[in-house]
């Protein structure tokens, strides 16, 4: 962050009209810093290697290196930066993928500059913030999650409701991997995203959690 308390943003997008269009935006503000952007994923990495924002916009679908893949390596270069995905796909299988690879939230492009500019202060902040233009990846899909038959929030994907049923039988996460046929990693993001949703610990804690909210079928 700036001295002056504005959050630093890096843009990556392909589309030169979007980034021309919130640089100028941004620049009439002062909470905001727009300081460098990148028209596609190899160049977004390196830029955002040599900056270090605060914050990162990365579109979900751009050349040489799409956001996902953007968003794996620099979730492991840099843990504590927030990561955000615009997006023109309001679709379960973009959702899930960024969320996989460590965004902290999912923005639909269609939002408007002050919404933004909100979504982007309180993820940085880390508020819970509602908007028509958020999944917020932090809190389980913010409130489009599901909810359990006990009135608890718990947006469980598809893929995390077989994991979860393998976990329920014992499985382990080489186990689960085989039968999936995904990566052990993969496995274990997965994991690692239905404890945070379920709010547990451990895999006995989950299945426990799980039974109680009859989220999965147990034999």
């Amino acid at each position: 962050m700036e001295k002056n308390g504005s959050i630093r943003v890096f843009l990556a997008d392909d589309h030169p009209l979007l980034r021309t269009g919130l640089r100028l935006s941004f620049d009439h503000r002062e909470d905001i810093k727009l300081i460098a952007e990148a028209e596609d994923g190899y160049s977004a990495i390196e830029k955002i290697q040599t900056h270090k924002p605060d914050v990162s916009l990365i579109d979900i679908d751009m050349p040489k290196l799409s956001g996902v893949g953007v968003i794996r390596i620099l979730r492991k270069t840099f843990p504590q930066m927030k990561l955000i995905v615009l997006s023109t796909y309001n679709d379960e299988h973009y959702i899930e993928k960024a969320m996989d690879a460590g965004a902290d939230g999912y923005v639909l492009k269609s939002v408007k500059i002050d919404e933004l500019v909100r979504i982007i202060k309180s993820i940085w902040s880390k508020k819970k913030i509602l908007s028509p233009y958020l999944i917020n990846l932090t809190v389980g899909y913010s409130d489009v999650a599901q909810k359990g038959k006990d009135g608890v929030s718990a947006y469980l994907t598809r893929r995390e409701k077989e994991v979860l049923q393998f976990i329920a039988e014992g499985k382990s996460n080489k186990e689960i991997s085989v039968l999936l046929c995904i990566s052990t990693e993969t496995v274990k993001s997965h994991v690692k995203n239905i404890f945070k949703k379920l709010g547990v610990k451990n895999r006995v804690e989950a299945t426990t959690e799980a039974r109680k909210r009859r989220l999965i079928s147990f034999k």
